[in-house]
């Protein structure tokens, strides 16, 4: 069955979907699938000249998707070009209505997913206009202003439509991008992470490498060395990283990452947030901007391989540092992420291979063959990872990351995987104690079972351990331990499913040919018939042990519980593949088993005989049946058909005949006349579990008819019963299926059996039929329980032959929605022709379901159950033609999962065991049967809605809510059906309808509401539809039924209005479609009918008239709300909705009517807080709408320098601030060029720098009221009555919820619209409102003030100098009142006030404010809390500026530095944060100047001249300085104390602020803060202790530059001979912190190792105890990672000191002093046993070959003097306890008279000894 090409098609399919060969009916696909695809082509090309986007296009788009759902990409080259450019042209038409466009999209993404099949001579796609597409919706600059409403999910579909087009970029596309983004890159502005994001999201980086100096040359060293310079973590960086992986990956082998992978592996392992040292600060945004570990991954698989071999060195030593992270007793947030990053290299590592050696060749650049991964670099990787992994085994976060992480390691090297799993698994199946080591070994075998039984070169002996391993599961089989039971079924089913259980033990006698291994196999394969027993055994005890017989008979539990119903299932489903999987003489002995089992025990039906039922059906040769009909017949007598309570032993037998029912159908045919002689007896049982089971029976027996279905599942074609001479099953372990020869075997229903079908359903349903009929029409009574017999009977009938039944039958409803296309349904073949000749008995059900439902809801509502039979049997009559959707999706989900956990990544090729691919071929066949998009609206489906509405709004709830899932369901399959089923729905919500109940008015609201899947009526994307429902929701506030004092109905409209609220997005308007669609004309020749001239005329008016139709149904929606509004009697809540709907119809296309603009601007005076806060918003929306434009002109004289170069230069120092030439009159500031946005110049110019044009070319101020438009004079009138503004400042300075209120965007939006658009006309009357509001200090009155005040300066910006001179003249004063007033509630709101006020302007355009604000700002008037909000509003200011105020910056320098001795802590810590952001703008990044503002450089000079006093006293720094200014000079010292704090409180704030760290100033300090920080951790300390030691610990995880490395040292060394102890004793903990956050780049520099090395063996023997003991701690810490390694000179150096000869005790007198300074020989011998001591505890988790002997050197010191004794006794206690969990594997490391002696040591010595 290779892939020939059949002649039915007429063209190469792309890439089909393999699994349609092997159905059936493969035969007749191709047909379907060429018509289908010629209708999609024509009607596709026709809607898009007639120009019909909707339906047209989106009708046939849809069609498209479902296509590729059913047969793949089955279309031509030509074809799959032509659909991409013709979405993609769609999905860019320019006003397109985004839920429309994220359709297409999604298709487009779709089509575009394998980009294998085109290649970039195939297709070229342009990137600019999906850049457009993209900036106007992310960065939309009126969806703050509510003018715009898109969904959630439209980000993520964007950025994959974008990474799904890259690949296609034009070769010119890098250097546009670069022209368009390089602009942007201002590392202080926002528009940076905006620019990065754009690089990483659209660079492409598959450009073949003759283009590279096209693609990524161009920007690759400017993008690295940034990334390489940048120190703190900005929130860009995440970005770059994310570029780089994918450009390593898409380029391996074209780009030498050697310089840079210290650096790599730093930042990862930086990035991995891990906990070090004792008292580590985590600064928050290295969490918070931490990189994305798929693409460190991604990344790092990337680099491994390559002549260098670095990367591989590089993540052993990764590994090494964090292995003893993973052990299970270490917990802590960064868990998470290091077993993603253990559970993802291994799967990106194989996708490598694949990659290298598997896949076909495509036309993207093959790997090179020096890069390729050798077989030693492989093995490398999978040692490097395999001691984290099986650390990870055990995690408290489960096994399942170290599960997948072992299956793809073992697909590499199954031999140095599989082995530890297996030492660690034996011990784990024999432990009773530990039943969480089995569940995580056995998930981790699971993982690896395909690569253990398939054996193969590498691990040969590996099959060999399967049946020891089955064998020693059983156990688990264990009723009382859930877990364990559902994993051991799952390991048996896994290594089952890969084995035939075949006995092969005769082939030993029989063949010569065997190896060792497969003698051995043949011999073990005489043990599975024993497995299957003992497995039988374990089972039927499991079933004993659930029959509880006494307790189930009371509780009258239908149902089993839920963990029953999951051991039924693992049970069942376990039991089923060990059947398919064994021989026939296993078989047999299995089947004799369970007969005698089932026949000799008698099970009550629930639980236990569900069980046992499952097993017979497994094993269901019919041979049980017979004796089985006997045993039922002989019970059948009349008195049986009424007994209420039937006899266990007759229900188990019907139960068991029901199950066993379930097999093929020809296997059934033989016993048809007793099968239906019991069916007539037992249907009309009068016990209903009776009847039900019956029931049952018939409904297997109609499916094991009339449906298709595969017979066997066997993981050979085959079977295995053919003698062991010729074919030998040990060969087909662990085997692939092979997809060309499955040799599926279908049952496909014979004539014979289909007329079976129909027999029965003539004699069972017929009758019931008749007799519901002649219930309904009330000519025979039937009692509720024979009513509902009937329904049951009538259900099972049409769930068992649903699939022989034809859909139902009915007119086309006309004219729902008008198209100018062909709306067809298709039909899709599943295998059944439908016989015309018999009678439908879909249909028949229909019309008697109908007739009965009207009866029942009319004489006999209450009969509920009924109702529920009937609602079900609607459902199925509707969708259902052989299988359910739910249990599709769920078959579908497992398959998924089993897929996963057995798939082989690396060889790829749906290499799956044969019975997933039949599985699959299955899945297909029902993925046909139950595509039903796009179905005709026929009137039958009308008139079973209809009563479906019915139902969903009668009287019961239960009724109520079972129909509408049912109508939901129904909606979301027939085309436009909801148009026709609203009008119906809102008959209930009509407040003139008064026979309305409340029941029928909650199901309507539900009805609208809709549930979380489907359709919501409220809310469909529609003018028409929301015209008619969203007036109706708020009118049905009057209606009689609805009462606000049911707190369900209250709830149900609070749901209703959210859900709008969050689902609403902006519907479209304009519907043109340009006719520039380029493909059109290369479509045309494939179409047969062209539409004709006149039709696209037609084409042409449609859309004009749909678009005028929508602008009037838009105006008239509006109109209708507010009249609503208007009528008094409407209780608020609605009022509150109406609103609420309104506020979402603003939209920055059509202006709202003026009536709208006249409701909200008297809402923002309402007495109710939600209206006035939804009107704010909506008049802030509206002032957008009626902004006149304002128009731009380029800049003309831009003198631009050559090369790249940022930063400050000559041709952008115009843009700066200077004092001297400020625009101070009229000629100055209209020759004055204003650059509002702060980051244009800084980088690079962009093509055009643009300005506004000058003022007389702008939109003129101050209209009179004659010229303005409705819209403004309807705010002009209202903003110019006092009355008004009066009534409006009240209500703006109230406040809202106390203590919570912020300063509002909102109502700052309304202020700048209001002066921007209407320039200073409204001033004089807000002038007296805000000098009241300043004086006065409350904290509501004062955040309002600060709001008019920020959008009056922000809507200043093009009103002419007279006016922005007078404006000043105004607020100059009134700032410094406010200033003046300040509170601790108030400064935050002025400080937003005055950064937003300062946003994107011209600083030369403020300039009256900055000279204000820098006045004085600390001048002690008003005392230090005043000083300190003034500097936080003047850094609010100047933060907003950045680097275009050096002038600002330098004077405000000058200004503090005398300050810096400031007494009062709130101002030291405000002066040290407006520093950082004074030197923030001194960056050390590539391609940058030295700046012109403050550098830090020069001010750490001055400083350190300052602090010197501090440096030449030895004395320890005490914080003695008294609060109070006291009178008389202080003497240098107490100042210099001072100036310390207020530096500290700087370095402090800068840490997480600026990107790059100037070490070299800080190292100038380093030495004061080791004399300060204290050594104990003591939260009593002072301010000044405390802050030392913080900006220690920030400082040592700061991230260092090679060069910096040597200067850092040369400064410890210094201070560790200092003569202060707690310095020395700092310098280790500061050592331990930077060096493990610095790695790697200290790794590859040996001189900077062997500097750490020699100075932690020189503290070790210091004087003082504790940095002794604090340097054997930082030894052991940097040998566990790897950082120092333990080698024979160190262990000697060691063991040297050991034998250091103490001098003897003197008898000392007994008055004498004792000497407490130890001898330096004590202190040289305790330091060999700290020195032996650390290296022990540097392997907590294994016992390396050195141990043992170091061991017994410690021991020898166990009575030494103290401080020795103690030394050793801690580790030896410290090692028992990490070793003790796995001491029986630890001990083979140890001699025996070794172990003698620790055991001596570690046993505690007996008191009674």
């Amino acid at each position: 069955m290779k892939k020939t090409q059949p002649d039915t098609l007429d063209f190469v399919p792309q890439k089909d979907i393999v699994y349609n060969k092997l159905l059936p009916y493969a035969d007749r696909l191709d047909a379907e699938s060429n018509d289908i695809l010629s209708k999609i082509k024509g009607n596709l090309g026709r809607a898009v000249q007639l120009r019909e986007i909707w339906p047209g296009v989106l009708f046939w788009t849809r069609k498209l998707s479902t296509y590729m759902r059913l047969y793949g990409r089955k279309f031509s080259k030509e074809d799959h070009v032509l659909f991409i450019k013709l979405l993609y042209e769609l999905v860019t038409i320019p006003k397109l209505e985004i839920s429309m466009m994220q359709g297409l999209a999604r298709l487009l993404i779709n089509l575009l997913k394998k980009r294998e099949l085109l290649s970039r001579e195939d297709l070229e796609l342009p990137w600019r206009p999906l850049y457009e597409l993209y900036d106007r919706i992310l960065f939309s600059k009126t969806e703050h202003l509510g003018l715009n409403w898109f969904p959630n999910s439209v980000e993520s579909v964007l950025k994959t439509l974008v990474k799904s087009c890259r690949p296609y970029f034009s070769e010119a596309a890098t250097q546009e991008m670069l022209d368009e983004w390089r602009p942007l890159l201002c590392p202080f502005d926002v528009t940076m992470q905006r620019a990065i994001s754009y690089f990483e999201l659209f660079l492409p980086t598959t450009l073949p490498p003759e283009l590279h100096h096209r693609g990524f040359k161009l920007w690759f060293d400017e993008l690295v060395s940034l990334w390489v310079s940048v120190q703190n973590l900005p929130s860009w960086e995440v970005h770059l990283v994310n570029l780089f992986a994918r450009l390593a990956n898409d380029n391996i082998g074209y780009i030498d990452w050697d310089p840079y992978i210290p650096k790599i592996f730093t930042r990862i392992l930086r990035s991995l947030n891990l906990p070090v040292g004792t008292s580590q600060m985590i600064v928050p945004r290295y969490v918070t901007n931490a990189y994305d570990i798929s693409h460190v991954v991604l990344w790092v698989s990337a680099l491994l391989g390559g002549p260098s071999k670095q990367a591989q060195a590089q993540l052993s030593g990764l590994f090494n540092s964090i292995t003893s992270f993973f052990h299970p007793s270490n917990h802590g947030r960064w868990l998470m992420k290091l077993m993603k990053l253990l559970q993802r290299l291994p799967a990106s590592v194989v996708r490598r291979l694949h990659r290298e050696r598997y896949k076909k060749p495509t036309w993207l650049t093959p790997i090179p063959d020096s890069h390729k991964l050798t077989e030693e670099d492989i093995t490398d990787f999978v040692e490097s990872m395999m001691q984290p992994v099986l650390l990870a085994m055990f995690s408290k976060t489960g096994s399942l990351d170290a599960a997948q992480a072992l299956q793809n390691l073992a697909l590499m090297r199954p031999e140095l995987v599989i082995p530890p799993v297996l030492e660690k698994t034996y011990p784990a199946l024999e432990t009773l104690t530990e039943p969480h080591q089995l569940t995580a070994t056995l998930s981790c075998m699971i993982g690896v079972a395909r690569s253990l039984v398939s054996g193969g070169q590498r691990f040969p002996e590996g099959p060999t351990h399967m049946l020891p391993l089955l064998m020693r599961a059983l156990p688990g089989v264990d009723p009382n331990d859930f877990s364990k039971c559902m994993i051991t079924f799952q390991f048996i089913a896994t290594f089952v499913t890969l084995v035939p259980l075949v006995d092969c033990s005769s082939a030993l006698h029989e063949r010569t040919d065997l190896t060792e291994v497969e003698r051995e196999l043949c011999s073990a394969s005489a043990e599975f018939e024993d497995f299957v027993l003992q497995f039988m055994d374990r089972c039927f005890a499991l079933i004993d042990s659930s029959t509880l017989e006494q307790t189930r008979e009371e509780t009258e539990t239908e149902k089993m519980t839920h963990l029953e119903s999951l051991v039924e299932l693992g049970l069942s489903s376990t039991f089923s593949t060990i059947l398919t999987q064994c021989s026939l003489d296993i078989f047999k002995v299995a089947l004799e088993k369970v007969f005698n089992f089932a026949t000799t025990n008698i099970f009550e039906t629930r639980v236990a005989g569900r069980m046992v039922a499952d097993m017979c059906v497994c094993t269901t040769l019919l041979q049980c049946n017979k004796s089985n009909c006997f045993d039922i017949s002989k019970y059948l007598n009349q008195e049986v058909l009424n007994e209420e309570e039937l006899d266990k032993e007759f229900l188990w037998n019907l139960q068991l005949l029901s199950e066993v029912s379930r097999v093929d159908g020809d296997k059934i045919l033989p016993y048809r006349s007793e099968l239906f002689q019991i069916l007539q007896l037992t249907l009309h049982l009068k016990c209903k579990q009776g009847y039900t089971l019956a029931c049952n029976l018939l409904h297997h027996i109609l499916r094991s008819t009339a449906l298709i279905y595969p017979t066997e599942y066997c993981s050979v074609p085959g079977g295995f019963h053919q003698p062991t001479g010729d074919y030998l099953p040990i060969k087909d372990w662990g085997r692939p299926g092979d997809l060309w020869n499955l040799e599926i075997q279908w049952h496909v229903p014979s004539v014979e059996e289909i007329s079976f079908a129909f027999y029965l359903l003539d004699l069972i349903l017929q009758p019931e039929l008749q007799r519901l009929k002649r219930f309904a029409e009330g000519e025979q009574d039937m009692s509720r329980d024979d009513v509902l017999k009937s329904l049951t009977i009538v259900q099972h009938c049409l769930l068992g032959a649903g699939g022989l039944m034809p859909p139902l039958k009915g007119e086309r409803i006309p004219e729902l929605v008008h198209s100018m296309v062909n709306l067809d349904e298709t039909t899709l073949y599943t295998g059944m022709k439908y016989d015309e000749s018999r009678e439908n008995y879909r249909d028949a059900i229909c019309s008697v379901m109908r007739q009965l439902l009207q009866y029942i809801l009319e004489h006999s509502e209450d009969d509920t159950k009924s109702l529920f039979s009937i609602i079900k049997i609607i459902s199925d009559l509707l969708h259902f033609k052989g299988s359910h959707k739910h249990e599709f999706d769920s078959r579908w989900k497992s398959f998924n999962l089993v897929k996963k956990s057995m798939e082989n990544r690396l060889h790829g090729r749906k290499q799956h065991i044969r019975a997933l691919l039949i599985d699959r071929v299955m899945l297909q066949h029902e993925l046909r049967k139950l595509t039903v998009e796009g179905c005709q609206y026929r009137s039958i489906h009308q008139q079973l809605m209809r009563d479906l509405l019915r139902l969903s709004t009668s009287t019961y709830s239960q009724v109520r809510s079972k129909a509408q899932n049912v109508l939901f369901t129904a909606l979301g399959t027939y085309n436009f059906c909801c148009r026709d089923l609203i009008p119906h729905v809102l008959e209930f919500l009509n407040p003139d309808n008064s026979t309305v109940t409340q029941q029928q008015f909650k199901g309507a609201l539900y009805c609208l509401l809709g549930n979380h899947s489907g359709v919501c009526l409220a809310n469909l994307h529609d003018w028409e539809c929301i015209a008619l429902t969203w007036p109706a929701i708020v009118r049905s506030g009057l209606s009689s039924a609805m009462s606000l004092e049911k707190p369900s109905i209250v709830r149900l409209f609070d749901d209703l209005a959210d859900k709008i609220h969050r689902q609403y997005e902006t519907i479209g308007i304009d519907f043109s479609v340009s006719s520039a669609l380029r493909t059109l004309s290369e479509m045309s020749h494939e179409m047969r009918h062209l539409p004709s001239y006149s039709e696209v005329a037609e084409g042409l008016k449609r859309q004009e008239l749909k678009n005028s139709e929508s602008v009037g149904k838009y105006k008239q929606l509006i109109g209708d709300l507010l009249d609503s509004l208007s009528n008094g009697n409407l209780p608020w809540k609605f009022e509150h909705i109406a609103i609420g709907f309104l506020s979402l119809l603003l939209r920055d296309d059509n202006q709202l009517p003026p009536a709208a603009v006249l409701f909200f601007v008297k809402s923002l005076n309402h007495e109710s807080l939600y209206v006035r806060k939804v009107a704010i918003s909506a008049v802030a929306g509206i002032m957008k709408q009626i902004k006149r434009p304002h128009k731009k002109v380029p800049v003309s004289d831009l003198k631009e320098l050559s090369g790249t170069v940022a930063g400050d230069r000559k041709d952008n120092q115009w843009l700066q601030y200077n004092s001297s030439t400020l625009p101070r009159t009229q000629k100055d500031w209209d020759q004055c060029v204003f650059v509002e946005k702060t980051h244009w110049g800084y980088y690079c110019w962009p093509r055009n720098l643009m300005m506004y044009a000058p003022q007389e070319e702008q939109p003129t101020q101050n209209l009179a009221r004659e010229e303005m438009t409705e819209w403004e004079q309807i705010i002009f009138d209202h903003f110019s009555d006092p009355v008004f503004i009066n009534q409006f400042i009240e209500f703006l300075s109230l406040e809202d919820r106390k203590g919570k209120d912020k300063f509002s965007p909102r109502r700052f939006c309304l202020f700048k619209g209001l002066f921007r658009n209407f320039s200073d006309d409204f001033l004089p009357l807000f002038r007296p409102h805000m000098e009241r509001l300043v004086a006065d200090s409350h904290e509501s009155k004062q955040r309002c003030v600060a709001e008019i005040i920020s959008g009056l300066i922000r809507g200043s910006k093009h009103w002419s100098f007279s006016k922005v001179e007078s404006l000043w003249e105004l607020l100059c004063p009134l700032l410094r009142t406010a200033l003046s007033n300040i509170t601790v509630e108030t400064y935050a709101d002025w400080g937003t006030c005055i950064a937003t006020a300062c946003e994107s302007r011209d600083p030369r355009k403020l300039h009256w404010l900055f000279e204000m604000l820098m006045e004085s700002p600390v001048n002690g008037e008003g005392g230090s809390f005043v000083d300190a909000c003034r500097l936080y509003v003047l850094q609010g200011g100047l933060a907003q500026q950045e680097w275009r105020v050096p002038e600002l910056l330098h004077r405000l320098l000058q200004y503090l530095e005398p300050k810096l001795t400031q007494v009062y802590k709130n101002v030291r810590e405000r002066i040290g944060s407006v520093l950082t952001y004074i030197f923030m703008i001194d960056v050390n990044l590539p391609y940058t100047q030295p700046t012109t503002s403050p550098r830090i450089s020069d001010f750490t000079e001055r400083i350190l001249l300052q602090l010197k006093p501090l440096n030449e006293g030895d004395e320890e720094i005490q914080n003695h300085v008294i609060e109070e200014n006291e009178v008389g000079v202080q003497d240098e010292r107490t100042q210099a104390i001072k100036l310390l704090k207020t530096v500290l409180k700087w370095l402090i704030a800068s840490a997480g602020r600026s990107f790059s760290t100037a070490v070299s100033e800080q190292l100038q300090l380093l030495p004061l803060l080791f004399k300060i920080a204290p050594v104990e951790n003591d939260d009593s300390y002072d301010e000044l202790k405390r802050d030392a030691k913080t900006c220690l610990s920030l400082m040592s995880q700061g991230l260092l530059y090679t060069e910096q490395i040597p200067m850092v040292l040369s400064v410890l060394q210094e201070i560790a001979g200092s003569s202060s102890w707690h310095a020395r004793y700092t310098v280790l903990t500061y050592l331990q912190i930077m060096v493990f956050y610095n790695l790697f780049t200290f790794m590859s520099d040996q001189k900077a190792v062997n500097d750490v090395r020699a100075l932690v063996i020189k503290l070790l023997e210091d004087e003082q105890l504790e940095v002794r003991e604090m340097a054997a701690t930082t030894l052991s810490g940097f040998l566990q990672c790897n950082f120092l390694s333990m080698d024979a000179p160190m262990q000697a150096h060691f063991e040297a000191l050991c034998k250091t000869r103490l001098p003897k005790k003197r008898k000392r007198d007994l008055g004498s002093i004792v000497d407490t300074i130890p001898s330096a020989d004590l202190v040289r011998r305790h330091a060999g046993v700290l020195g032996l001591s650390a290296c022990i505890l540097s392997s907590p988790y294994d016992v390396p070959t050195w141990m043992p002997q170091l061991l017994m050197d410690l021991s020898a010191h166990l009575n030494d003097t103290q401080p020795i004794e103690m030394t050793v006794k801690k580790t030896l206690s410290n090692f028992r306890r990490t070793h003790h969990d796995n001491w029986q594997q630890h001990k083979q490391q140890f001699t025996d008279d070794q172990l003698l002696v620790l055991t001596d040591l570690l046993v505690s010595p007996c008191y009674y000894a």
